[in-house]
């Protein structure tokens, strides 16, 4: 998953799909038969019917998920589900009793024949506790558009996830299924498609909408890329063009072939931030699902790029390499997997290493980006608190500590990297590791949590065991001096720099008008002062550019610093006057330059001896 705080038309029939399960021959199993209808709507509603497996026990819980693999928080999709009724052969109501949010016991289940409920969807639930980070939720938008994560539609009896499931999708006129599942039937008005279990059905999610969809071939794989922008303002051509080179890059650095055939990127562009105020994406093994709002397009491409890349290295991890608690994931009472820093944390530092090896970003932009991750793990997040304990307990005791894995996870993945490569003469790292750990477990072969740390010293060196002893399982900071110098990489924790002031304020959010406020002013420097902000003022634009929680970074970080001491600047506000009512004001001044300390500073060291230069060269691909 990637979180910021900020489908084929080839020859797979009518639908947007491609190959994933294919029923067998001879005398049918035992299934689930599912319909979704979309084309009935009813109060922001859809309704799903379930014809039943035999069931021989007198009585069965049905489940709806609690929580999905990747989104390490509890959705409760069961709180979405309303008129939820069994029937018997002859369609009389059988006893349904509900346990809690997502489970219903059924009583008399040998009768069963028939279950229908309504589902609501997560983007635009009224209650706050609801809302939902929305890659991994549900949109029912009538005649528009319906992001089904099948997870928030579809659950599963007690004791029978491994039953098949045939999926029947009702659709409005022009709607199409952008998936990375193959309809084994497909017409103008329903699709239908067949997988062998609930873990396939619940990584397999599906947007109807009228398509627009660009197929890429990366090596042998297909790549499709679906986009649903309700403004049209960004389309799938595009799109597709600015993530090939990215999608190029990984098969390379994956060894020239992708471990998967297909992929889909289902991506759905808002007007405005959504509810949970995050967008970012959700990983499946063959596709991937992304909220992104409209954006300007350089910035739009860039996360996107960044975003693609992270998610699309999750085919390595945890698709090819995971534990028990991933492999037979618990959807009620879910175990966490202690080795967040592997999910997530290598699946990051790969997403930003491959940019730089294959050649995409200079080694200052790459420093950069590791800089970032620097700054955000050791001042949002206790760096203190050992990885391993902070990823077991992350849906409850460490919730908060959950976004480190993207930054410091990152800075394992770098350290563990470098190490090895010293170790091997620069021979070995940590894509040979993890290629190694492939071999060596697989799709279909979990690992026991706590054997992993043994069993990676034993694929490469006895140090490693010691490196995940103190730094992962232990509470000692990363030593990233000592891995930077390695690699004749200068690193300060503090240096004195100058840039252009943009006031000193501290910067708020206004979630009601989504503007970044003055939220206090008590430490404001000289330019601050001079140009007058108050507190409570909302930032509108930056010498005639509009300023958003999206492009803030940009306009402060990069086009403010490239003005020139002394050069006109004029920053718009919203202002209230005494009478409470909003009004615009221009605040003109002159661009200051102030010295400040910034922290955590990368450089390549001039005087790196050929040793650190030639371990760099390995490390980055560089000459």
């Amino acid at each position: 998953m990637t979180l910021k705080r900020s489908l084929f038309l080839l020859g797979f029939g009518l639908s947007l799909s491609f190959a994933g399960y294919a029923g067998g021959q001879g005398k049918a199993a035992p299934k689930y038969n599912f319909t979704i209808d979309l084309t009935n709507v009813q109060d922001d509603k859809v309704l799903v019917t379930l014809q039943a497996p035999a069931i021989t026990q007198p009585e069965i819980v049905y489940n709806m998920p609690k929580i999905v693999p990747g989104t390490y928080s509890i959705s409760d999709f069961g709180k979405f589900v309303t008129g939820f009724t069994a029937l018997d052969k002859s369609g009389k109501p059988l006893e349904v009793e509900q346990l809690d949010t997502n489970r219903w016991r059924i009583k008399n289940a040998p009768q069963l024949a028939t279950i229908t409920y309504w589902t609501n969807d997560t983007f635009d639930t009224p209650k706050k506790e609801d809302v939902l980070f929305e890659p991994g939720g549900t949109n029912i938008e009538a005649g528009k558009n319906f992001l089904l994560n099948t997870f928030g539609f579809i659950g599963y009896f007690d004791g029978m996830k491994s039953v098949p499931y045939e999926l029947t999708i009702t659709k409005p006129s022009g709607f199409y299924g952008s998936t990375p599942l193959k309809a084994i039937s497909t017409t103008a008005t329903a699709d239908t498609y067949q997988v062998p279990t609930y873990m396939e059905l619940a990584d397999s999610p599906l947007m109807y909408n009228k398509p627009d969809t660009t197929v890429l071939n990366v090596g042998d794989a297909k790549v499709l890329i679906s986009v649903y922008s309700p403004s049209g303002k960004v389309t799938s051509r595009p799109v597709a063009e600015n993530i090939k080179s990215t999608l190029e890059a990984q098969r390379q650095y994956l060894g020239g072939k992708l471990p998967v055939d297909k992929y889909a990127f289902i991506i759905y562009v808002s007007e405005k931030v959504g509810k949970s105020g995050s967008y970012g994406a959700l990983e499946h093994p063959n596709s991937s699902v992304y909220f992104l709002p409209e954006m300007p397009e350089e910035m739009f491409s860039s996360t996107l790029r960044d975003m693609a890349a992270h998610e699309f290295f999750h085919i390595v991890t945890p698709l090819g390499i995971h534990s028990e608690e991933i492999g037979n994931f618990d959807y009620i009472n879910p175990k966490m997997s202690k080795h967040l820093w592997m999910y997530e944390g290598v699946t990051e530092y790969f997403a930003s290493h491959v940019q730089a090896y294959e050649g995409l970003n200079d080694l200052d932009k790459y420093l950069d980006k590791l800089r970032e991750y620097i700054i955000t793990s050791k001042t949002q997040f206790n760096d203190t608190l050992p990885f391993t304990e902070m990823s077991a307990s992350v849906l409850d005791k460490y919730a908060d500590e959950y976004g480190n894995v993207y930054q410091k996870g990152a800075l394992i993945g770098l350290a563990l990297d470098v190490q090895l490569r010293e170790h091997s003469g620069g021979a070995y790292g940590l894509r040979n590791l993890m290629a190694d750990l492939a071999k060596t477990y697989g799709k279909e072969k979990s690992f026991q949590d706590a054997e992993l740390f043994d069993k990676i010293a034993e694929l490469t060196y006895p140090e490693i065991r010691t490196f995940f002893t103190r730094y992962v399982e232990g509470a000692e900071p990363l030593p990233l001096a000592e891995t930077f110098h390695k690699v004749g990489i200068l690193y300060q924790p503090v240096s004195n720099e100058v840039v252009n002031s943009y006031g000193g304020f501290m910067p708020g959010y206004d979630e009601k008008t989504d503007r970044i406020i003055v939220e206090e002013t008590s430490e404001m420097d000289a330019f601050g002062r001079a140009m007058g902000f108050k507190t409570g003022d909302q930032l509108l634009q930056l010498n005639g550019k509009d300023i958003t929680p999206l492009n803030v970074r940009q306009l402060i970080g990069e086009e403010l610093q490239q003005m020139t001491p002394g050069e006109k600047i004029t920053i718009t506000v919203n202002r209230a006057n005494k009478k409470g009512k909003l009004k615009k004001k221009k605040l003109k001044g002159r661009v200051t330059a102030s010295e400040h300390k910034a922290l955590h500073v990368l450089k390549p060291d001039p005087n790196a001896t050929p040793e650190q230069l030639a371990l760099r060269a390995a490390w980055l691909n560089s000459k």
